[in-house]
């Protein structure tokens, strides 16, 4: 466990840091000034009605049907939660729990590191030193299976501000947990900076189904840093969606398969939109004997959009499985997509693969559908949609339905 001490020292040499892969992003150009004057909700459905229809995009019911939580930050501020409707599940802000149990500290800066680049560096240096606790505590307790998803959302609504989120996502030992995570900015904001820091721990026999959902103004940039730790016969499955505009996204969540038997599953929906940067991938440590990792990626550009799909699947010890898939659909020349899948075994005797394709729509199939009565453009995006569909592997048929129709939200004018 690192001290505070510890975490500001790491943190002050990190904080000019650049990050090994992605666009390199100026901090100073966005103000981390706290906004006063945001009021709290009682009740979720007392947003705008235009804040309504972009929370539902990313997933987030403002009448939280069918959800065990729910969470709000605005900017920097908690605005909501809702911890009372499951007992099987806590939520709450992260300095809260913080304050309830002195042990939260002890998973903070385990699986990311305060120094892992500057962008982690300002976020432990706002919590810290500035005292800014933001972010949410997601647990389900020992034994429990809660079938409703939490729902947390992470909302700027003002321009040109660096919102800054730590938080920390536990399953008890052979407990269930479910979250939705959806972030957006308000219609108003075109220019803003955001940086969530995400630490998950699938203890044993746990399961944890992560599923976020992106939809960001234009000139956003956005640097999620995620790990996990799986222990003995858990599993977690990483669902990640991001079909809007944005101006640099880079995201690398790390998996550590650390016991017996774990299980990551990584899948992941990129559709890249005038001139978006986005630079998106997934690793997994295999660290033990029967320890599986698959890595699984759709990505369409257009436009003037760049895609870099990564992926990392690393076997450390014998008698590991990994499978990496990565396929590519490119719909403007001025767009790209750049595949980069690895595998690395520093063991004998275990199995690791991977498939990766990039190319264009196959104009045969856009004249079959034409000589049908359907327009090209109908036809295209058919195709698209097509391509895109993924089977949402581990969900209840329930949240499985809802996330395949997040992802039929999100496609919908590609």
């Amino acid at each position: 466990m690192l001290n505070v001490r510890n975490v500001l020292n790491d943190a002050e040499r990190a904080k000019d840091k650049k990050a090994p892969i992605g666009v390199d992003v100026t901090i100073e150009n966005f103000s981390d000034e706290i906004i006063d004057g945001i009021d709290l909700l009682d009740d979720l459905d007392d947003v705008s009605k235009k804040t309504k229809n972009t929370l539902l995009k990313v997933g987030v019911d403002t009448e939280e049907k069918g959800r065990s939580g729910s969470f709000l930050q605005v900017d920097q501020s908690n605005i909501f939660t809702n911890n009372s409707m499951s007992n099987s599940v806590e939520v709450m802000n992260i300095g809260v729990a913080l304050d309830k149990y002195h042990w939260v500290k002890d998973y903070m800066w385990n699986v990311v590191k305060p120094d892992a680049d500057k962008y982690t560096a300002k976020t432990a240096l706002r919590e810290e030193k500035d005292g800014i606790k933001s972010g949410y505590f997601v647990r389900s307790l020992p034994g429990t299976k809660e079938v409703f998803p939490v729902q947390a959302c992470m909302f700027i609504s003002d321009e040109d501000i660096m919102q800054t989120a730590h938080n920390v996502i536990i399953a008890e030992e052979n407990s269930e947990l479910h979250l939705i995570t959806g972030c957006a900015t308000g219609e108003d904001v075109s220019s803003a900076m955001h940086v969530g820091v995400s630490e998950l721990y699938v203890k044993p026999g746990a399961k944890i189904t992560f599923t976020m959902v992106h939809n960001w103004a234009e000139q956003v940039e956005v640097r999620p840093r995620t790990g996990i730790k799986v222990e003995e016969n858990g599993t977690y499955l990483n669902n990640y969606i991001l079909t809007s505009p944005v101006n640099t996204l880079q995201s690398y969540p790390t998996a550590y398969c650390d016991g017996a038997n774990s299980r990551a599953i990584f899948q992941s929906i990129q559709g890249g939109k005038k001139d978006s940067i986005i630079d998106v991938g997934s690793r997994a440590y295999l660290n033990a004997p029967g320890s599986r990792g698959e890595i699984i990626s759709r990505a369409v550009s257009q436009d003037e959009s760049q895609i870099f799909a990564r992926g990392h699947l690393a076997g450390t010890v014998p008698e590991v499985k990994g499978h990496l898939e990565c396929h590519g659909l490119v719909l403007s020349d001025d767009s790209m997509i750049y595949a980069v899948p690895e595998l690395e075994a520093s063991s004998a005797n275990l199995e690791m693969s991977h498939e990766a394709a990039v190319g264009k729509i196959d104009e045969d199939e856009i004249n079959y559908l034409t000589s049908r009565g359907i327009t090209e453009e109908e036809a295209a995006s058919m195709i698209v949609r097509g391509f895109l569909s993924m089977d949402i592997t581990g969900l209840p048929d329930e949240l499985a339905a809802e996330t395949q129709k997040m992802i039929d939200m999100s496609v919908n004018g590609m």
